[in-house]
């Protein structure tokens, strides 16, 4: 007998909210690795999980008899363009449960099978997607950035057309919520007023019950969901993290990070810089990920509208100054969080020697100009400030160094030298990301069988803020030949 029981919140919505559906059989379940660190804050059992009986429930052979595995419906804006039917289409939510704390969590199977949304799709995933997603999430979750985690990888032991034949997999991922903008889209496409309340009331019944006081619950809702995109976002640029896809289907409402396709860290920094090669606009740039954010958030609007004022242009007003609300959140977040990691004392907007946000964007030009790694200038920042370094490591980052050590005198005189803001720097800038290159090269190395390299970098990326000794090479910035210069979505 499985050593857990599911519940099951969603699946208590009407019916038209999913489709109950099975996962496809495979024919030989492999498991790659569990997330140990994360079986144990769900209370799961290891030696279960690694059994052959825990292995054919990651990967979606033999569900236990409490699971009920549903594929959920929802709509989208998918790079501008809106589909009114998307779903999971290579996905079951097998079920819920509570964790050490009595949190929530789904367990959502990704690569499962076919479903009634999957439209021309095979519902399958490749391996190379599943292992990219395990890393980066999990390297999220070390980096302290809110993002769907990873449970288990397995192989199916079969193959995948995509460009080519690729190895089957299957994600487990868990989540406090697998809602996004693109559901309440789906009911408001369909003029559905009782599905976009029921949606609404479940999405605050189970993530923000604060509000179930509220004057205007509603219209609350809307705000609190604007409030953790706006802190989510500024995290993201923090690292250097382009999502990639920043569809209203891949906008979460408890304010994780979901879906990790064809996203990636800078190494070399731009701000308009994209990776994802179905990406051809660039409207999802680093430099852009904020405004999107900002215009996924009133397409959430249009569809709560109906609940937020009874007159139409009440509401309209009403999220209008949630809108401008988000903005004014994300700019004080963003400004928290460069600050620290330059070292600047406070958080000044102001004018005058003071305005961290002059500096701010006067640095991001200097490195831009000079194509500077990302992550390598930061940390070696940190070094300087904390006399564990010397300016020259730092100006031999940059392309053009008499601007670049103009700009460090410029910081010199701004930063501040206390212990508290050089400890701020160093839980600021990670020694270690997922740079594009080593995942790349962990994926290749799995396609011929060997795992040990993805094994390694998610040890590694579990402590992205200590230096390892022996691993200073996972530091550098890739070599001309090692660049990855775009992403695939991987469906």
């Amino acid at each position: 007998m499985a050593p857990i029981r599911f519940e099951h919140t969603y699946a208590g919505l009407p019916e038209r909210f999913y489709a109950r559906i099975h996962p496809e059989q495979v024919p030989a379940p492999q498991l790659i690795r569990v997330n140990e660190a994360l079986a144990a804050q769900l209370g799961l059992d290891m030696d279960w999980l690694t059994s052959a009986d825990g292995v054919a429930m990651l990967s979606g052979q033999c569900l236990p008899e409490s699971a009920e595995p549903i594929a959920m419906a929802y709509a989208g804006h998918q790079f501008g363009g809106l589909s009114p039917q998307l779903g999971d289409g290579r996905a079951h939510l097998i079920g819920e449960m509570l964790d050490k704390d009595g949190v929530r969590f789904d367990l959502h199977l990704k690569g499962s099978g076919r479903t009634p949304y999957s439209r021309r799709g095979d519902g399958k995933a490749a391996l190379g997607p599943v292992l990219r997603e395990y890393i980066v999430s999990e390297a999220f979750a070390a980096l302290g950035i809110p993002g769907t985690r990873t449970l288990a990888a397995t192989l199916t032991g079969e193959s995948v057309q995509r460009e080519t034949a690729l190895p089957g997999a299957v994600l487990a991922r868990v989540a406090q919520s697998h809602v996004r903008v693109g559901t309440f889209q789906y009911f408001a496409i369909r003029d559905d007023q009782e599905g976009i309340t029921a949606l609404a009331d479940y999405v605050i019944d189970r993530h923000y019950p604060e509000l179930l006081e509220a004057e205007n619950k509603y219209l609350a809702l809307f705000e609190a969901i604007a409030m953790r995109q706006a802190g989510l976002i500024a995290q993201w640029m923090g690292v250097g993290f382009i999502h990639g896809v920043m569809n209203t289907d891949n906008m979460q409402v408890a304010g994780e990070t979901i879906d990790f396709g064809p996203c990636a860290f800078m190494d070399r920094f731009h701000p308009e810089k994209v990776f994802s090669s179905i990406d051809a606009m660039g409207r999802y740039a680093w430099n852009r990920q904020a405004n999107m954010a900002q215009w996924n958030l009133a397409r959430l609007a249009e569809a709560l509208l109906p609940l937020m004022h009874a007159e139409q242009q009440k509401a309209i007003a009403a999220a209008e100054a949630v809108l401008g609300e988000f903005s004014d959140a994300f700019d004080a977040h963003y400004m928290r969080i460069f600050s620290a990691k330059l070292g600047l004392a406070g958080n000044r907007a102001g004018d005058g020697d003071g305005d961290n946000g002059a500096f701010i964007k006067d640095t991001l030009s200097t490195m831009a100009d000079g194509e500077v790694d990302f992550t390598l200038f930061f940390r070696r920042l940190t070094a300087l400030a904390g006399g564990e370094g010397d300016s020259i490591s730092v100006v031999r980052l940059f392309k053009h160094r008499e601007q670049a050590q103009g700009w460090l005198e410029g910081w010199q005189q701004l930063r501040s030298a206390t212990d508290k803001v050089i400890r701020g720097m160093r839980h600021s800038n990670p020694v270690y990301i997922p740079r594009n290159h080593r995942v790349e090269q962990a994926i290749v190395a799995a396609h011929d069988g060997n795992f040990a390299p993805f094994h390694a970098l998610v040890e590694l990326l579990a402590h992205p803020f200590e230096e390892q000794a022996g691993c200073e090479h996972y530091e550098l910035s890739p070599e001309t030949h090692e660049e990855v210069l775009e992403t695939f979505c991987g469906t």
